[in-house]
């Protein structure tokens, strides 16, 4: 079984507390994008979708470090369930950004239809997570988002628009491609600072990326 860092902070017991901290950093930075997206009032759906993503996976990674590593003790294995259904939740947002992004070239009624199996795809991974209670499928639901839908769709309008918008988020879907590989192959950097953290550094950089991305989104140029 690995092993779990432990701290006392005033007597309290804080378990692993540099994945929390990373953890943490991550919603900080999600939070602080969401309100920066919401200060600019660009109406357009994506950018609704950008800030309900990023206020979203930032409520996640908040669950994650607090719920999910430092004070896990305390909860049944149960309590994963909210951090992991908000981070599909995020998921899904990103990937209807995306898809809403693709009006600049894609006719309406294909944005549609891609919006709509973006919302079964959702509803089939949450069921099948909550059912089976196996983080797999929150895996595997974040890896299709981010490297088949993300990386399709704005891989395809970059390579038709050449736009800087596309160009950011798909270097933030390669960051996040990153992390996962740290993730899924335990690549420990030391025993402080072990997968989990350098995951979460890599994730923070993927949400700067899809931050800078997101601004950089001109909707003006809509294909009717």
């Amino acid at each position: 079984m690995e092993n779990i860092n432990t701290v006392f902070l005033f007597g309290i017991q804080v378990d692993e507390p540099i994945v929390t901290l990373t953890d943490l950093l991550v919603s900080v930075l999600c939070f602080v994008f969401a309100y920066k997206i919401n200060k600019r009032g660009q109406p357009e759906k994506v950018f609704r979708y950008f800030k309900i993503y990023f206020f979203v996976m930032g409520i996640a990674t908040a669950l994650g470090g607090l719920i999910g590593h430092a004070f896990m003790y305390h909860f049944s294995f149960y309590w994963k369930l909210p951090g992991w259904i908000t981070s599909m939740i995020s998921i899904m947002f990103v990937e209807r950004a995306a898809i809403e992004h693709t009006r600049i070239r894609l006719n309406k009624k294909l944005v549609q239809a891609f919006g709509i199996i973006n919302i079964i795809e959702f509803l089939t991974f949450l069921i099948l997570t909550i059912s089976t209670l196996n983080f797999f499928f929150v895996e595997f639901h974040s890896g299709y988002g981010l490297m088949f839908v993300v990386l399709s769709l704005e891989g395809f309008l970059y390579l038709k628009t050449k736009n800087n918008a596309s160009k950011y988020l798909l270097t933030g879907v390669l960051f996040a491609a990153i992390a996962a590989l740290f993730f899924m192959n335990k690549i420990v950097i030391h025993q402080w600072f072990n997968h989990l953290s350098a995951s979460h550094v890599l994730m923070a950089l993927a949400a700067w990326f899809f931050y800078l991305g997101a601004i950089k989104i001109d909707m003006t140029v809509v294909k009717e």
